[in-house]
């Protein structure tokens, strides 16, 4: 059975148990019963819904709608658009909920939902927690005068462009600019050049024909051999990656380097300083590059690590009261600019810091080597403990190997039966032959 409403929202194949129309019904109408629950009944609570571009996001459309119009809430549909335009319009048309149909970039035949408080920000767990308890209730639909309404939000691709815009300087132009944008034929493949072309960008756009079953396929920031050879081959200074929803980005500079998000997050950070903004320190996650870490402690910032996922991210600068946080697979929150991840946003702060500084996407990273990772992934099978003393040992000798220079993360995957076991430092050779250590010994250890 599929997690209901884990860091990233529900998730499942279409059709698959939970994941399917009724099922979203119900979800609608739970989460319609809680809002009704906290809500003035003088007058319907208000939901935003909006999708990516998924075929199955037209009949989870339908059924959310039908679902909350029988709670008593009245449905704002924005049709396909980014899952940060919803935290967005959540919070400007002051509605009580925001949802994104979605699987982020998953293939064309995952979907699932997101869900936004109010503020913009993702949904507390322990309102989560009161639609579990509810979802599995027969519906007992309101009295017909209670019934929810459900409109068309025509405008809210164009105030979503807006917004993006308004977290940028006035003057600021890219007419001497040109642009890949990789849209992933996504919820971004209209917005995104939009925004570019109204600050005066040359747009070269790849990947924007979504057909509802070609999501995120070789294509967007999980695939960027596409937005590589689209900068070199059309000579653009750089290129932008999004993921099916929009959340989060990869760039490209101008010889073709790839560049994650650890390396996005030095670039705003260094950003931030400049125009003395920046708030408290940084916040990566378990999986955050030790070079970065180690450019914190060199510039004074004070460096966290949260869990993987951008919610726990989100969590961890809301509590110490700090602007910028990411991860290095391109999830990246500035809560000074919005209450969500936003790879478009996140997108135009690093070229307005270019712009400020006059340099490329190459020579603002000149500073900043990255430390070589090495990831494996090793199936799991049955249970797994990484805090034995067999396994603190094995680590300690993997560290020894790196000259102890390096670092060592062993997890169990959140989302696949998996053991993540990766290794980093300063030599490549050596963080190569740790991690090749550590999985032999793994599985030796565990057979």
């Amino acid at each position: 059975m599929t997690k209901f409403f884990g860091t990233d929202g529900i998730r499942g194949k279409t059709g698959d148990f939970p994941i399917t129309p009724d099922f979203f019904v119900k979800i609608g109408y739970a989460a319609g019963l809680v809002l009704t629950k906290h809500h003035n009944l003088e007058s319907n609570p208000t939901v935003v819904i909006g999708k990516d571009t998924r075929i199955s996001g037209y009949m989870f459309e339908s059924a959310l709608e039908s679902g909350f119009a029988a709670a008593g809430v009245d449905v704002y549909l924005t049709g396909p658009i980014p899952t940060p335009a919803i935290a967005f319009l959540t919070q400007s048309l002051n509605a009580d909920i925001g949802v994104s149909i979605t699987a982020s970039h998953n293939p064309y035949d995952d979907n699932g939902i997101k869900l936004f408080s109010n503020n913009g920000s993702k949904l507390p767990q322990s309102i989560e927690r009161e639609i579990e308890v509810i979802v599995g209730n027969d519906l007992k639909v309101v009295p017909a005068h209670r019934l929810g309404k459900a409109k068309r939000l025509d405008d809210a691709r164009e105030r979503y462009e807006n917004f993006c815009l308004s977290t940028l300087p006035g003057n600021l132009s890219l007419t001497n600019m040109k642009i890949v944008l990789d849209c992933a034929h996504g919820a971004t493949y209209q917005v995104a050049p939009a925004v570019f072309r109204r600050l005066g960008a040359d747009v070269h756009v790849i990947n924007n024909k979504p057909n509802g079953l070609n999501i995120n396929e070789d294509a967007g920031s999980i695939h960027p051999d596409f937005l590589i050879n689209a900068v070199l081959s059309s000579k653009a200074d750089l290129g932008i990656a999004f993921d099916g929803d929009g959340d989060r980005l990869i760039m490209v500079d101008g010889s073709g380097q790839l560049v994650d998000g650890d390396q996005i997050l030095f670039l705003l950070l260094k950003f931030y300083q400049k125009q003395n903004i920046m708030a408290g320190g940084l916040v990566g996650t378990l999986m955050t590059n030790l070079a970065l870490e180690e450019k914190c402690k060199e510039m004074n910032v004070p460096f966290f690590r949260a869990m993987v996922g951008d919610k726990f991210v989100a969590e961890a600068l809301r509590e110490k009261q700090w602007f910028i946080g990411g991860e290095n697979s391109g999830h990246i929150v500035l809560l000074d600019k919005h209450s969500t991840g936003d790879g478009i946003i996140s997108a135009l702060q690093l070229i307005a810091s270019l712009h400020l500084n006059q340099e490329t996407l190459s020579q603002a990273l000149s500073e900043f080597p990255m430390y070589p990772q090495k990831l494996i992934n090793i199936p799991l099978t049955g249970q797994f403990n990484a805090e034995t003393k067999a396994m603190t040992l094995l680590v300690d000798r993997a560290n020894e190997m790196m000259d102890r220079k390096g670092r060592v993360l062993i997890r169990p995957s959140g989302t696949q039966p998996l053991i993540r076991v990766m290794t980093e430092g300063p030599d490549a050779k050596t963080v190569a032959k740790s991690a090749q250590f550590l999985v032999e010994n793994i599985n030796q250890t565990s057979q």
